[in-house]
């Protein structure tokens, strides 16, 4: 699908799959590797595709009326009726419920992550940023409508060029919109990790109906999925990605329980340098 050649774009229904009904009204899925999270009218369903042809239901958690979802390492956040809602998916299969962690958003539709970020297509609200540095503590950096000109957002998608973020939105009966985030003229640290974006609308597009939804570009240079399959190389040879299982080593105890430090000084942990 990405290589340019139309006459190879040949697909068949391999299998149809949906027990009991569960993915009924099914309207958005987010892969994480084999992993996928579904919105549906029941809620989240969270399917494994470790076999793609025999799918297996790996759990359900209600919703009402849930959206859509984006994954960022150990968290998934997912867009309902009542907002932005987060789920720690340490065991990708089993997502727990983080109820402190709800942003309330009138209506918000599409998400997407870029670092400490989460930018919501939140409809008639504009485009919502959320600060989410700290995962347990979303705080609302900004809703965004340019003074009423962007008031039926639908999607998001947020990517880079050269010095600059960028935002397109699918703003549904206004057509499609560019945001430049940063610059180097509006944000002096765009050179930082995660620099505080600065939203300006740059560009604009009437469509003959109704802007719903963008794609999302190809990963640039190498990726790696959530469960250590390979998505993405540009021009590199080195060693292999880490499976799951190296990587959780990185961040998990032997319980399980990911690693974390604390901010608070502990003095039993000094040790005095050695006098010679």
């Amino acid at each position: 699908m990405a290589d340019g050649e139309f006459r190879n774009n040949f697909l068949k229904r391999a299998v149809t799959w949906n027990p009991d009904g569960v993915l009924n009204g099914a309207r958005h899925i987010q892969l994480a590797g084999q992993i996928a999270y579904i919105t549906a009218d029941v809620g989240l369903v969270v399917v494994d595709l470790s076999d793609p042809l025999h799918p297996r239901l790996a759990a359900v958690r209600p919703m009402k009326d849930a959206r859509a979802s984006a994954i960022q390492f150990r968290y998934l956040w997912v867009t309902d009726a009542e907002g932005l809602k987060l789920f720690d998916v340490t065991k990708l299969t089993d997502p727990v419920a983080v109820p402190s962690a709800t942003v309330p958003l009138a209506d918000a539709r599409r998400i997407y992550l870029a670092r400490t970020y989460a930018y919501v297509a939140a409809k008639s609200e504009g485009l919502a940023i959320v600060n989410i540095t700290n995962p347990l503590r979303p705080v609302v950096y900004a809703k965004e409508t340019f003074g009423g000109q962007m008031t039926d957002v639908e999607d998001v998608i947020v990517g880079t060029t050269n010095a600059s973020l960028f935002a397109y939105v699918a703003d549904g009966r206004n057509g499609l919109k560019v945001i430049q985030l940063t610059s180097p003229a509006s944000q002096p640290n765009f050179y930082g990790f995660s620099p505080a974006p600065k939203p300006e609308l740059i560009a604009w597009a009437r469509t003959p109906s109704p802007a719903l939804a963008l794609s999302k570009g190809l990963d640039r240079d190498r990726a790696v999925d959530e469960t250590g399959g390979q998505i993405a190389v540009f021009g590199r040879l080195g060693s292999r990605p880490f499976t799951r299982p190296e990587m959780e080593r990185l961040f998990l105890n032997s319980r399980g329980i990911p690693y974390k430090v604390s901010d608070e000084v502990d003095m039993k942990g000094w040790r005095p340098p050695l006098l010679r």
